[in-house]
């Protein structure tokens, strides 16, 4: 009997990749360290069981129809799929799953390493060292801002955001509000943290809002150049989401302006593209994706990726499969 086929479009943490191969299963690895081109990724799904995709890689319903009918499960390399079809899939009667919940704590902590990179200035500062611009200690050279007791404004309360929300009590006193589809009576308990009903109240209080929603049509440009105009002078705006849920361009427009004071990004709205407009500004960060990027995450994700593709390859319900 044939071994079933499980494609991985691109090298990962071979935790995951033993796993597979440990269980009895043909496991082919993209041989190229970067995004798979579409004719590869449509090559290489042929006969297929499996296939382990990575948020770069579009699965759709060209891609279900060159796998065939044995394709049981994709498996999604992150913990958002917008990148996957799930009407596709349900057509084809394929399991999609994601990674949720270990990369949560390490998102959490990127993100606030770009609250305070921004607030310090972190980048620039080092950008202005390196120059050779440094001259001795000047009482006004790069003053930033206090991070602590300020007011953190959380666009989505899910895993990610409310720990970002944790820190900032726990960590910095900061005071907290945020805005989600669903109230978390628990957590305002817990934490001391204010709900708001509209997304466009947090963004006028918060002297740093942080971005965690999923890309859906409802959230692409959630923040544009009308909701920038509600923001503080002040403000900051981090997004460690999605890319397309803030318009970049809008967003360059605030920063050149004074509209906003900084930003930190992660994400973009046409990766791996940034927009040219904040290229060369000293107020925003520009990190390339990398808010999960810990070896102990990254293998993580690997490890629960496979235990999805055996479960569905072994007749049974993944873990963490995706309603559809």
């Amino acid at each position: 009997m044939d071994k079933q086929k499980v494609i991985i479009t691109r090298p990962i943490p071979e935790a995951g990749i033993k796993m597979l191969r440990e269980n009895g299963f043909e496991v082919i690895v993209s041989k190229h360290d970067r995004p798979i081109e579409r004719e590869e990724l449509l090559s290489a799904v042929k006969g297929s069981n499996a296939i382990l995709s990575i948020l770069t890689d579009k699965i759709d319903e060209e891609v279900f129809s060159a796998a065939g009918p044995n394709l049981k499960i994709v498996a999604n390399y992150a913990v958002g799929y917008d990148n996957i079809d799930l009407s596709a899939a349900k057509k084809h009667n394929v399991a999609v799953t994601n990674t949720p919940d270990v990369l949560t704590e390490t998102v959490a902590e990127h993100t606030f390493a770009l609250i305070l990179a921004i607030a310090h200035r972190v980048a620039e500062g080092d950008r202005f060292t390196r120059a050779g611009k440094y001259h001795g200690w000047g009482p006004m050279m790069l003053l930033g801002n206090d991070v602590s007791r300020k007011t953190l404004g959380v666009v989505g309360l899910g895993r990610i955001g409310s720990r970002v929300a944790y820190h900032a009590v726990n960590g910095f006193g900061m005071k907290v509000l945020y805005y989600d589809i669903k109230r978390n009576e628990a957590f305002e308990k817990e934490s001391g943290a204010a709900f708001r009903e509209k997304a466009e109240d947090v963004l006028k209080e918060g002297d740093f809002i942080s971005i965690h929603v999923p890309l859906l049509e409802t959230t692409r440009h959630l923040v544009n150049k009308d909701k920038f105009k509600l923001m503080k002078k002040g403000a900051y705006l981090i997004n460690t989401s999605r890319g397309p849920v803030v318009d970049e361009a809008a967003l360059a427009w605030a920063l050149k302006n004074g509209i906003i004071r900084g930003a930190a990004l992660d994400v973009f709205e046409e990766e791996p593209k940034v927009h040219p407009d904040l290229v060369g500004l000293e107020n925003v960060i520009l990190t390339p994706h990398i808010a999960s990027a810990t070896e102990e995450t990254r293998g993580k994700m690997s490890e629960v990726a496979a235990v999805n593709i055996i479960a569905a390859l072994e007749g049974k319900i993944p873990p963490n499969r995706i309603s559809i």
